[in-house]
């Protein structure tokens, strides 16, 4: 597989050089997967505004996000993702029954979550063509046109990180190495 290069203030573009600056001032740290995306400046800034207008400008709570989020780190069987987005939860407060539910592909601990969590997986199986029947089940939880709209956002978002992570191997960050996971398909 090829190597890719993970690049921090030293090593990058100048293009790029705003763009670490922000994501260690928002992490405290230049996350792996950020560092990789640094080589091409214009897929992290548009990862960063992704990730930034869906944990701070959609109608989901903390618990809806990580749901969104971690369905789609699963589906994709990300190794940098899960732990990373385990970590999040952690720090955003979110039960671990929860992380261990979507981590574990075991029910959620409510009909709306998993509610959320099934029409994810639609959207993500589909290629965002879910059938009537799907969305209005997706209505009856409780969500409405807004979240199906803020689901595309998460997906695009996830895609982004999702992928870059599969062709770069990324290593997962110590800091979320002890949210280690290994997919179903590699047990």
């Amino acid at each position: 597989m090829t190597k890719f290069e993970r690049l921090d203030e030293t090593t990058a573009s100048e293009a790029a050089l705003p763009l670490i600056a922000k994501s260690k001032a928002a992490f405290g740290r230049l996350p792996g997967l950020h560092a990789v995306m640094a080589g091409a400046p214009a897929l992290l800034e548009g990862y960063q505004v992704l990730h930034g207008l869906f944990a701070n400008g959609t109608s989901f709570d903390a618990d809806e996000k990580t749901v969104v989020w971690q369905t789609i780190n699963v589906a994709h069987e990300c190794h940098y993702c899960v732990p990373a987005h385990t970590g999040i939860a952690k720090a955003m407060k979110v039960d671990d029954a929860i992380s261990d539910a979507l981590r574990d592909e075991t029910p959620l601990p409510t009909p709306k979550l998993e509610a959320l969590r099934t029409f994810t997986l639609v959207m993500l199986e589909s290629r965002g063509r879910p059938s009537e029947a799907e969305m209005q089940a997706f209505f009856d939880a409780g969500y409405g046109e807004q979240q199906v709209l803020e689901v595309i956002l998460g997906l695009a978002q996830k895609v982004m990180s999702n992928y870059t992570n599969h062709i770069a191997d990324t290593p997962v960050d110590p800091v979320m190495q002890k949210f280690a996971w290994t997919p179903k398909s590699a047990g």
